[in-house]
């Protein structure tokens, strides 16, 4: 779920190269004050000069489920493990036609090593990455068997936990319509499967927030941590999804990154690079407490993030808050049990009922927009303020259906056996419907919010 604002394709657009700050080269590169690195505000703006004091995510793997990777981009050479190759398509694992997957990487693990020192870096640039290719739809005009791509994410998701990834990212979605029970039971056995290897899925909300905000996957499943984007002065952008599935928010506009354009660098804007944001502030926080399992993981995020504007514990629209990996590494707090799911019991009993809302329009994904699809992102605002110092379970309802001796079955299904809950295919109701149905508390546990101040995220 990532928007290309800039893509550059030769030195003949030196004029764009410079407008958009990226370099091609000595011959058309930007003065030293507009580097790749200095127009990454989102570094800046979640202080990572003083994170990669404490942690630069050493030690840990990231996971990335996408639709392919320059293995041979500057920023990425040596951040890449060998991966995996589910896609069917031709040419391998080393094939990204839309860039989107070389982007995620970047933001998560990127050296910076590109331009000569001058390019786009990750927010956890010692994290390593464990690429694995799918079938994400490069051509919108050749929409995919969403069927078929939810397996191949519940196989990625599975590969990637017996490798050992600590996160696994997956930045692209399918809609509803095609995707049967048995799918989605399979993405859930899937992310129990890695949950219990010690792995935390995290997942993109989708971009459709203003398209009749339809229910997507695999974000809408509750035991994955669902990510929205927000802007510089940490709002929820229009385009990002909304509803009780969102469970945490990070930066998702003018989001420079690595490419597979000519000059190697582009300008994006979605809930993929969000996503991938706190894929890395997963990675930080790990490497620094390599024993917590991923719910404790997952609650610390959720404990240390900024809080609504408005003083709620959670929104629709940035869950609750937005990710700050400075004040995860420096006060966590108590990260909790470890066997109880922040996002589904994190009060330790409040369950929220089966995903229910609107199919997407079509079976495609929403992984690559066009760029022309950037007119309708928000305009930036001001500068984000620096924040101040603060403070597996799974599964959706099972629904009955047919006759009374049936109804009553599912009935004692679902209190005999609370946890281990088929999923259903979301019917359709009103856009404003939410996936999740009912949203659990927030977590009891960690420190309370950091008070209100310069944070635009709790002001």
């Amino acid at each position: 779920m990532q928007r290309t604002d800039v893509r550059v394709r030769g030195r003949g657009f030196a004029a764009a190269l410079l407008a958009a700050g990226i370099a091609a080269g000595p011959a058309v590169g930007p003065a030293a004050a507009d580097t790749i690195r200095e127009q990454q505000w989102h570094l800046d703006t979640m202080k990572a000069s003083e994170i990669w004091q404490t942690s630069k995510g050493r030690g840990i793997t990231v996971a990335v489920v996408d639709g392919g990777f320059r293995l041979d981009h500057p920023d990425l050479v040596g951040q890449l493990l060998p991966g995996k190759d589910l896609s069917g398509l031709p040419g391998g694992i080393g094939v990204d036609k839309s860039g989107h997957g070389t982007g995620i990487a970047g933001l998560i693990a990127g050296s910076g090593k590109g331009l000569g020192g001058k390019g786009a870096y990750g927010l956890a640039p010692d994290a390593r990455i464990l690429p694995i290719k799918i079938n994400i739809n490069d051509d919108p005009a050749q929409p995919i068997d969403a069927s078929g791509y939810l397996k191949q994410v519940s196989q990625g998701i599975t590969y990637a936990a017996d490798q050992g990834a600590k996160v696994i990212n997956v930045s692209s979605v399918a809609g509803s319509s095609g995707i049967s029970m048995g799918d989605i039971a399979e993405l859930e056995n899937s992310v129990k499967y890695a949950n219990g290897k010690g792995a935390l899925v995290v997942a993109g909300a989708g971009n459709s927030g203003q398209q009749g905000n339809p229910v997507l996957y695999p974000a809408a499943l509750p035991s994955i941590v669902a990510v929205a984007a927000a802007d510089r002065a940490g709002t929820a952008t229009d385009e990002s999804e909304h509803g009780s599935q969102i469970d945490i928010a990070a930066p998702g506009v003018d989001i420079f990154t690595s490419c597979v354009a000519e000059s190697g660098y582009c300008k994006k804007h979605g809930t993929s690079d969000a996503t991938a944001l706190v894929s890395a502030s997963a990675a930080l926080l790990w490497a620094v407490h390599p024993d917590w399992a991923p719910n404790q993981i997952a609650r610390v995020l959720i404990n240390t993030a900024g809080k609504p504007k408005d003083g709620s514990s959670r929104t629709d629209f940035i869950g609750y808050g937005i990710v700050r990996p400075r004040v995860a590494l420096t006060e966590p707090g108590d990260p909790g049990p470890a066997d109880v799911n922040p996002l589904i019991e994190p009060a330790g009993g409040v369950t929220p009922s089966a995903p229910t809302g609107s199919p997407s329009p079509a079976s495609s994904l929403s992984a690559s927009p066009s760029a022309s699809a950037s007119a309708s992102a928000p305009a930036s605002a001001a500068p984000v303020p620096p924040e101040k110092d603060g403070g597996s379970g799974s599964g959706t309802a099972l629904v009955a259906a047919g006759v009374g001796g049936l109804v009553l079955v599912a009935v004692v299904v679902v209190v005999v056996v609370r946890r281990r809950r088929a999923p259903v295919v979301p019917q359709p109701q009103p856009p404003s419907a939410h996936p999740r149905g009912q949203v659990p508390p927030p977590p009891s546990y960690g420190p309370p919010a950091p008070p209100s101040g310069d944070n635009p995220y709790t002001r």
